[in-house]
This record gives structure tokens, sequence and C-alpha cells, in this order.
């Protein structure tokens, strides 16, 4: 029997086989959930009905989290499918793509909203529509972060903001649900080569980085994230909730120098 079995799942943000998104759901199908998927506009519907298809379900629905009907209307739409939630994967950020060039002193005002609106509010708005239906059930709510929340990233700018705010957002919902019996965490992931990765100017100098500092000196997979949102959304993580929980291969441990061995090759391959 899987940790997941018999729970009702909605995975939001899937955009291809690549992304985090995926990850969690092939996870949690493999766990004995029961999946649905959302899609944000008509460009994505036919690739994330592929995707569901290939997950055993048939359960897609339309919804741009920047509009409050869309969100109403997948609440009544889960309501007649399922009646019920038992978790929510909240896995939306976005931010125009001219705001990752420069520095964040360069963000433009409209650039700022809408990163805080589709990549934060959302979760917000997401969580309230979507309450009723965890009721009398133990929900669970993931959303995804990342260490540009914690540290300065260069070329992440507005997003950092966003996530920072993400994460404060876990938190303060954590404390608002508890009274119903629900729970909110976050997974800080390490960088994966996901379609959205590709919009951050230099990203694959900073996988090259993180890959070679974090003390494993290999990349994380979207399966190792996946794995992780199973604990989070199972009754083993009962009493974990209002966390943000780092899937980096210990990146986020390291100081400025990377590990010992490549140090010491550094260090005194140039002495030799």
């Amino acid at each position: 029997m899987g940790l997941l079995e018999g729970k009702k799942a909605l995975i939001t943000g899937v955009a291809n086989e690549k992304s985090i998104a995926y990850g969690i759901a092939k996870a949690f199908r493999r766990e004995g959930a029961e999946l649905a998927f959302t899609y944000a506009n008509e460009k994505l519907r036919d690739r994330v009905k592929e995707i569901a298809k290939g997950l055993g379900s048939e359960l897609v629905f339309e919804c741009d989290v920047s509009k409050d009907e869309h969100i109403t209307a997948l609440k009544d739409w889960l309501s007649r499918e399922w009646g019920q939630l038992d978790i929510l994967v909240h896995s939306i950020a976005y931010a125009p793509k001219e705001e990752f060039k420069g520095g964040l002193i360069d963000t433009s005002r409209e650039g700022f909203r809408i990163a805080m609106d589709i990549s934060v509010y959302s979760l917000i708005a997401l969580t309230r529509e979507l309450l009723p239906l965890m009721e009398g059930r133990q929900g669970s709510i993931i959303t995804l972060s990342y260490y540009g929340a914690e540290k300065v990233v260069p070329h992440y700018n507005v997003m950092g903001v966003a996530k920072a705010a993400l994460e404060a957002t876990v938190r303060y919902l954590a404390y608002d649900v508890a009274k119903y019996g629900h729970r909110v965490n976050a997974i800080s992931a390490g960088p994966v080569k996901t379609l959205a990765a590709y919009s951050i100017t230099g990203f694959h100098l900073l996988m090259e980085h993180t890959t070679k500092v974090n003390p494993f000196g290999k990349a994380i997979t979207i399966e190792d994230v996946g794995d992780t949102a199973v604990y989070l959304c199972s009754d083993w993580a009962r009493a974990v909730t209002g966390e943000v929980i780092h899937v980096d291969n210990g990146y986020h441990i390291m100081g400025v120098f990377g590990r010992e061995e490549e140090i010491k090759k550094e260090v005194f391959g140039k002495q030799s």
C-alpha cells in the first residue's frame, strides 16, 4: 500500500516531463494518489492532457491563477468530480522575461506586480478557495521555493523577492489552516533544468556552480523533489507545517567555498 493511497491530489504547474511538478505527480501516482491537473492557458492544454493520461488521469482543467473566476470555477469542477481534496501542489511562478535582465533595481512596477500576483498571491487564493473541499480531512498544501529567497542569486531578481514572500506566506497560511487540521509547507529545490529556469540569464553557470559546490557534487533531480513531496503530504509528516525543506544536495549549508577536495586542488595544485 502506497503512502498516499486513497488521497486526491491537485497538481498545478506541469509544463512538460522535465517540470518539478511532473516529478511530484509521478511520485504521487507511484504512492497511490489520484491526480487532477491544471493548465494555465490553451497553449499548454494538449501537453498537460497527454501527461495526465500517462499518469492515469483524465482530470485536466484550465486555471489562470491571475483570474479569480478561474479559481472559483476550479473549485466547482473539483467539487463535481471528486467532492473532496487532500493535497494541493502549488508549483506556479512567473515574472516577465525582461525582469531577469540587469538587477533588481531595474524591475518595473508592472513586472513586480505580476511576479507577486502569480507567484505568491495565487497560493493564498487557491488555498482559500479549495479549503472547503478539505473539510473533515487532514489536508496538505505544498509549494516550491528556491535558495534565491534567502540569499542573492544574480539575475534571479524580482523572483527572489517573490520567493521570500512565498516562504513568509507559507508560515502565515500554516497558522491560519492549522485550526482545520491542515498543513502548509514548502520545498526549496536546487536548480533543475526546467522550461522556466532557462528564462534566467546565465542559468547554465548557476547550475554548474551549485553542482560543483554542494557536498555531494551532483545536481538534484525532479525525482528527488517528488519523493520529498510524498513525505510532506503523507501521514509521516503529520506534525510538520510551516516548514521550508531544502532539497539541494546540501548547497544551502555551504559558505563561499565548495567541497574540500576542490579547494585543495585549486590551492595546492597551483603551488606544485
